[in-house]
């Protein structure tokens, strides 16, 4: 089938480019082993909306916590692992595929590609976007997974070319059906990032320090959606408490302020960085009651969890993009050990 519904992500930067064929890269370590039942199961977890994070095959503790936040869902003893109750549970789901193998058109890979992206705030304030570098880092994420598993899923050395056949972890959505209310820009992104338009509605999101997840419930006290997360550091704890998310700022720009940041060098200065999935805080900003706090996407989702952050939530941009459209003005925002 051809690959046609992916549509270029619009930042505001520009004009994009034409299609940039390349290659999927040659890992540089040990070619990663995808457990293809793994992957399946991933896949699964995440369509239900209880997200593993990068969709890899592996086992790990942001599978586990996904099990276990199916296992609440449907009142199951959160085990973690998938007893015989849970594969019961998961039955009615075994039709949804692990992988789809997809064909790239020009429309997939044609993008305003920013490649290199500097490394000093004040560079990349002089850049149009802080766009993905790559096709293969654009392709990653909108499948919800890595180069490294596209790599393993694939022949070595596959050609990024209108034509070429590929295989995916199936991260497709069941509609695309967005609200003709939103931004025309944040619902080419959601497409990009192969957000579903079928999401729940949370009442409350719970964000859980000791197992670096975040929850959301329904009115009806149910839980309908979990994501893995980070959440804060040693310098810059999470904010324990009960705040309000104000609203939600679609592909946003970033106003570094180095009074803000412990860890900024001696003479920085404050820099508007521009929109973009691999700006500090990816391609949505959740605004809280807390000043200068937020829940928020990020360039580096293979680290959500098992890094720190400046006090602030992390998710996956996939992750982040679908939380907020779960979210209303006003939802409270519990931050809890």
């Amino acid at each position: 089938m051809a690959f046609v519904t992916m549509l270029v992500a619009a930042t505001g930067a520009g004009a994009v480019v034409a299609a940039q064929p390349g290659r999927v890269p040659a890992p540089e370590k040990p070619a990663l082993v995808i457990d293809r039942s793994l992957l399946k199961l991933e896949v699964i977890l995440d369509h239900l909306g209880f997200s593993p994070g990068v969709l890899d095959g592996q086992k790990g503790m942001s599978l586990t916590a996904a099990i276990k936040g199916f296992q609440e869902s449907r009142g199951l003893p959160t085990t973690g692992t998938t007893d015989e109750a849970t594969l019961h549970a998961l039955q009615p789901y075994a039709a949804i595929q692990g992988t789809r193998t997809l064909t790239l058109d020009a429309a997939t890979l044609t993008y305003q590609y920013t490649n290199p992206i500097p490394h000093s705030e004040d560079a990349q304030a002089r850049l149009p976007a802080l766009n993905y570098r790559t096709p293969i880092e654009k392709l990653s994420e909108s499948f919800h997974t890595t180069p490294e598993v596209l790599a393993a899923l694939n022949d070595p050395g596959i050609k990024l070319a209108p034509g070429t056949k590929m295989v995916f972890p199936n991260a497709l959505p069941t509609s695309r059906a967005y609200d003709a209310k939103l931004p025309d820009h944040w619902r080419q992104t959601l497409n990009m990032l192969n957000v579903d338009a079928n999401e729940p509605q949370v009442a409350k999101v719970v964000v859980d320090k000791s197992d670096k997840v975040l929850r959301g419930y329904d009115a009806a006290g149910k839980l309908v959606a979990q994501f893995q997360v980070t959440t804060g550091s040693t310098h810059d704890p999470l904010p324990i408490g009960t705040w309000k998310i104000y609203g939600a700022d679609y592909n946003p720009k970033f106003h570094f302020n180095p009074k803000l940041f412990w860890d900024a060098k001696k003479g920085e200065k404050s820099a508007m960085l521009p929109a973009g999935p691999n700006g500090p805080v990816g391609v949505v900003w959740l605004d809280l009651s807390k000043e200068h706090y937020g829940i928020h996407g990020t360039p580096a989702p293979e680290l959500i969890g098992r890094t720190e952050s400046h006090g602030c939530v992390r998710l996956a941009n996939w992750n982040a993009a679908r939380l907020a459209m779960m979210i209303r003005p006003g939802t409270p925002a519990i931050f809890q050990e």
